[in-house]
């Protein structure tokens, strides 16, 4: 069995796509997923699987999540030692003074191509940081996420993959969840 973390975009959000955490651990049950726990009221959700297919996976249950809650949300999924290394790779870690609550990470269900991979570093973010990693990035707000001028639909649009952000403490919170699976 695996641990899995799936990280669904736009849950929850704005009082838009409402769904119950614990209706959400019932589809995740339905679908033969094993002990799914959710975090937040944000769409996050650990559980374990012999499944190795994750995207087909994602496809399935955005696909019951439209079914049964009438809008089809991304799923972006992690296994709990893809997390490890996403955690392992903070740019931001050995820096003094990184407050977490300020440090998103942008998870993406694809790897960007070329042309993605030369744009993102180019975004005008000052004074944010962008940092680019595999299928992440890390998001440094200094003065919070409230207050940034970031043009968060530049990120996306030069992405061209579907993505959805996570604070540093619920990333962690996260991995910690799946390791006790």
């Amino acid at each position: 069995m695996t641990a899995v973390v799936s990280l669904l975009r736009g849950i929850n959000v704005g009082g838009r796509h409402m769904v119950a955490m614990e209706a959400l651990r019932e589809l995740y049950t339905s679908l033969g997923l094993k002990s799914p726990r959710t975090y937040v009221q944000s769409g996050n959700v650990v559980f374990a699987t012999e499944r190795k297919d994750l995207a087909a996976l994602a496809r399935q249950i955005e696909t019951r999540i439209e079914r049964d809650f009438g809008f089809r949300p991304s799923v972006i999924q992690r296994s709990a030692a893809e997390l490890e290394s996403v955690v392992a790779r903070n740019p931001f870690a050995k820096r003094k003074g990184i407050e977490p609550g300020k440090l998103l990470v942008l998870f993406l269900a694809a790897d960007p191509d070329v042309e993605a991979r030369r744009k993102v570093p180019a975004i005008k973010a000052d004074p944010e940081e962008l940092r680019l990693d595999g299928r992440e990035v890390y998001i440094y707000y200094p003065l919070g996420v409230g207050r940034s001028k970031l043009p968060f639909g530049s990120i996306e649009k030069a992405l061209k993959v579907p993505a959805t952000g996570r604070n540093w403490n619920t990333v962690t919170k996260l991995l910690e969840m799946a390791r006790a699976l």
